[in-house]
């Protein structure tokens, strides 16, 4: 068996290579991994390959089984997915999520892979991380039935919350999104869309996802008296500044935080992290999912990719990496 790998690595902020790396052999308890695709998770990927996690933020924003440290050099990523070709027998020939970087193949626990259910296909899989982490934002937000929703930024975020949204009875669910052509992927989700001056008021909840001070702004006109605003948002080292005078006060509005590193504190009791991506992994047999999927590379180009999902110059939800047979 080829113990050699190559690895997507981070040499310096804007400026990233393949390197060739050495596997050890899995023992008893471990699994060997083929990678079949990874997903870039374009907010939070972007900003560490721009160097943009402040010191403060080192130690929460470490992946599963990052290599280095931030700002550079770091092996980060944690959406893949592959097939395992060494380990115990029930995992070998099974198709996987890991919370692993952009590597060919690699060795982790058996523990720290998902099984993907049969019915969801491969390529759909690397939206798992995605999926969870909204899954936890509506844990902690309990929204009800008859809720009046906004999702504020059409990011993949937004967007996987916007189509969790659209299964609850009763609820009107609408994306406000800067961007018009974020319209087809709400009609995909089987959501409404406005851009942020037509966004209809008076909301309930609103999740803010755009990452930007005008967004969350817009967010807090949204509500409605007592409304809340779950910000899912990270800004990094940006500073943000907000309309807290005004009415908010008057209005009794609230802003919530919600992030993924931690289960819900409504569901911590119940659930696992193995519970909650579990989850995810079977919400994705929904095929309009594949509507966050906007883009895709083979991993040998991911040096000269990723510099351009940063910049902005290839709009992207989910920019998907695909593997060789050979990899």
């Amino acid at each position: 068996m080829n113990r050699t790998a190559r690895a997507f690595w981070l040499n310096s902020p804007g400026e990233g290579e393949i390197r060739e790396v050495t596997l050890p052999a899995p023992a008893a308890d471990e699994v060997l991994v083929r990678a079949l695709w990874s997903g870039v998770s374009r907010g939070t990927e972007t900003l560490v390959f721009r160097g943009g996690v402040p010191a403060s933020q080192h130690a929460a924003m470490r992946a599963p089984f990052q290599e280095g440290e931030f700002p550079a050099p770091v092996k980060y990523g944690y959406l893949s997915v592959g097939e395992v070709e060494e380990g115990p027998a029930e995992l070998v020939g099974r198709t996987v999520f890991c919370l692993y970087p952009h590597q060919t193949r690699y060795v982790v626990p058996a523990a720290a892979v998902t099984v993907v259910p049969d019915a969801v296909p491969a390529e759909r899989a690397v939206l798992a991380g995605t999926v969870e982490t909204a899954v936890n934002a509506l844990w902690d937000a309990a929204p009800l039935v008859g809720d009046r929703i906004a999702v504020v930024g059409g990011g993949m975020v937004g967007c996987s919350v916007a189509a969790l949204l659209a299964r609850f009875p009763g609820v009107r669910v609408q994306l406000v999104d800067a961007d018009p052509s974020r319209a087809k992927t709400a009609e995909a989700l089987g959501v409404g869309f406005a851009l942020p001056p037509d966004a209809l008021g008076e909301c309930d909840l609103v999740v803010h996802a755009s990452a930007t001070e005008r967004g969350l702004t817009r967010a807090l006109e949204l509500l409605t008296a007592e409304g809340t605003v779950l910000e899912l948002s990270w800004y990094g080292d940006r500073q943000v500044s907000l309309p807290l005078g005004e009415a908010f006060h008057s209005r009794r509005l609230v802003i919530r935080s919600s992030q993924v590193g931690t289960v819900s504190p409504a569901r911590r009791a119940s659930r696992s992290y193995a519970d909650r991506l579990a989850l995810a992994l079977e919400l994705l047999a929904d095929p309009s999912l594949d509507a966050l999927i906007t883009g895709e590379s083979v991993f040998e180009e991911l040096p000269a990719v990723m510099p351009k999902l940063a910049a902005g110059e290839i709009p992207a939800l989910c920019h998907r990496i695909r593997y060789g047979k050979s990899a």
